[in-house]
Order: structure tokens, then sequence, then C-alpha cells
């Protein structure tokens, strides 16, 4: 994989959280694996409680069956679950942060880093979102466990709505991808925006964001 040229430690993660707004919502699972050139290195996954008061709303219960009593027994810190997260980066010099629908998942993890000022965590990495590769490799729809069929990764890996499964079935289809086309290095940075709604969320601002439409045709990386 052409990616371990230019970086030496990549960190897949995903995050469950209360909704989708990530200024007000809050994360209540973060997961996450790191892999270097020989595999898998490490990992984390921590239930994250939330403020007093919050509730988890039915539907994410429904989806993901992370319930106000599991994170009462199991759940730890903001900051707690943050620092394991910040452990997976250090002693890289070259890391890469992965995701599938990565601009959802950071702007989360910058909302749960920044009151920490724990922030500057991310001004190391570099960016890279499965799902602005999925899209371009296979028409619509583009949900994780449509990547994960489309590559035959039922036996290997599952949507499971949980962070860390989420996680690792992410690594596992951007190996899948790479070995199909290797050229994930070209996306580096580059996030595809929906073709009507436009971009979601706060800026990123070392990522160039260009309009990705449902149907295949130029790769994002040679659009304007």
């Amino acid at each position: 994989m052409r990616l371990w040229e230019q970086f030496d430690r990549l960190v897949v993660f995903d995050t469950e959280t209360t909704g989708i707004d990530f200024r007000q919502d809050r994360i209540i699972e973060l997961g996450a694996v790191a892999l270097e050139r020989g595999g898998e290195t490490g990992g984390m996954d921590a239930f994250i409680r939330l403020p007093p008061g919050r509730t988890i709303p039915p539907f994410i219960v429904n989806l993901t069956g992370i319930t106000d009593a599991l994170l009462e027994e199991q759940g730890v810190s903001g900051e707690t679950a943050a620092r394991a997260f910040a452990a997976l980066l250090e002693g890289a010099e070259r890391p890469l942060l992965a995701a599938y629908n990565a601009q959802f998942d950071l702007n989360f993890l910058y909302g749960l880093l920044a009151p920490l000022d724990m922030a500057g965590i991310l001004a190391a990495p570099r960016f890279l979102d499965a799902l602005t590769v999925y899209r371009d490799r296979r028409d619509y729809p583009h949900k994780l466990c449509d990547a994960i069929a489309a590559y035959s990764l039922e036996g290997e890996a599952v949507n499971s709505h949980r962070a860390i499964d989420d996680a690792r079935a992410a690594a596992r289809l951007l190996e899948k991808m790479a070995a199909e086309q290797d050229n994930l290095d070209r996306y580096i940075d580059l996030f595809g925006t929906h073709p009507k709604y436009g971009m979601e969320g706060r800026k990123i601002r070392s990522v160039t964001y260009r309009t990705q439409p449902y149907r295949r045709g130029l790769p994002l990386y040679e659009r304007t």
C-alpha cells in the first residue's frame, strides 16, 4: 500500500453520538485502531458519560444498543477517552487519521478535544476519508454496510453502529480498496461534498473540499 511511503502510522477511528449536530450532540463511544506497515499495533474503545441531565435519544439506543445504563456502568470521562485516543498518535512522526465519513467524525472529535485544550493533537496528522474514496469506486448507495458488501467483507467486518467495530471495518475496507487500486494517497486531505447540500459541519482548514456527484465520472482528485 503506497500510503506507507508517506506515513508511519494509520489511525482509523469512529464515533457513536447522540445525534448528527456536532454543536449540540455528544460522543457516546469513541473507538480507534492504530496500524503500521506490519499490521495493527494498538487500539482503544471507550464509552463516554454524558453530562448530568443528558440522555441518549431512543433512536440512537435502537441503532447502537448503547443505553444510559451502559454509560453509567461502563462510561468514562471525555478526558479519559481523549487521552486514550491521543496515545494512539504518540510517537508517530508521520501519522494519518482516517474514518468513514471523516468530516462527521472529525467535527465531533474536535468538539471533544477542544474544551480539554487537546485539539492540538489534530495538528500533526493528515486526513483520509474512506467514504470519499468509496464514492469514486461505486455508485449510490454509500453506507458503510454497502461498502462492506461491495468488497465481500461480510465475514471479516461488520457495520454494527458500534465505534470499534466500525473503525475496524473501515480499516479493512481501506486495505481492500488499496488492493483494488493503490491510489489512496491521491485522497489525502481531499473530501467529497454532497452535490446538493455541499459541505456539512465545520470546515477543516487543511482539507480541500470538492463536490462529488452520486454517479461516478472523473476521480475527485482530477476534478476542479
